[in-house]
């Protein structure tokens, strides 16, 4: 015969399925900011081939109980970020320089305000 006895509660399995559900959570709202930023960089990005603008994407982070996102873009000629370039300028092969453009920051500064407000709803939410 075999028997099975057991002590004590599920405290901490429930506390580490009550985790996980809030990390899910923020990975969900994570993943609809994600696709609005890629759309909105996409659109943003100055058009020579579309190579960059097309070369967006996000990826989700889990570090611990922190979830974060990351813009990031695929387009690297020689070693060299080409979307980086376009924001911040760069030489030219006959000692001349190209002015860079900020199409970044004015377009990730409203997808990170949207995802500051919903956290600060879901704070202060009793």
């Amino acid at each position: 015969m075999i028997a099975f006895s057991q002590k004590g509660d599920f405290k901490i399995a429930l506390k580490y399925l009550g985790q996980i559900k809030d990390i899910a959570s923020k990975e969900m709202a994570l993943k609809k900011y994600g696709e609005q930023g890629v759309e909105a960089l996409r659109n943003a990005t100055p058009k020579d081939s579309g190579k960059t603008a097309d070369s967006w994407y996000y990826i989700i982070v889990r570090d611990g109980d922190d979830v974060k996102i990351k813009f990031e873009n695929s387009n690297i000629n020689d070693g060299v970020p080409i979307a980086i370039i376009l924001q911040y300028g760069h030489g030219t092969g006959g000692g001349g320089y190209v002015q860079g453009r900020d199409y970044i920051n004015p377009v990730v500064r409203p997808i990170f305000d949207a995802i500051a407000n919903e956290a600060w709803k879901e704070v202060t939410e009793v």
